[in-house]
């Protein structure tokens, strides 16, 4: 596994927080869940993207 998507999920993380954080105590609620969302969102494609790359690794390993 690469160092490099562990820090982007963290920092992703980390900036949903701050700034879910900033938004409840403006009481604006709402804005902060779609900003949670938002970056679960874009946390599970990078994911997703990488899960593929596994599979496709499998794939040509195994010749099928």
């Amino acid at each position: 596994m690469e160092v490099d998507l562990i820090f982007k999920v963290a920092a992703v993380g980390l900036l949903a927080a701050v700034i879910n954080i900033l938004l409840q105590r403006s009481g604006r609620d709402e804005q902060a869940l779609m900003t949670t969302i938002a970056a679960l969102v874009v946390v599970l494609t990078m994911l997703v993207q990488k899960i593929s790359d596994l599979f496709s690794m499998i794939k040509s390993l195994f010749h099928l």
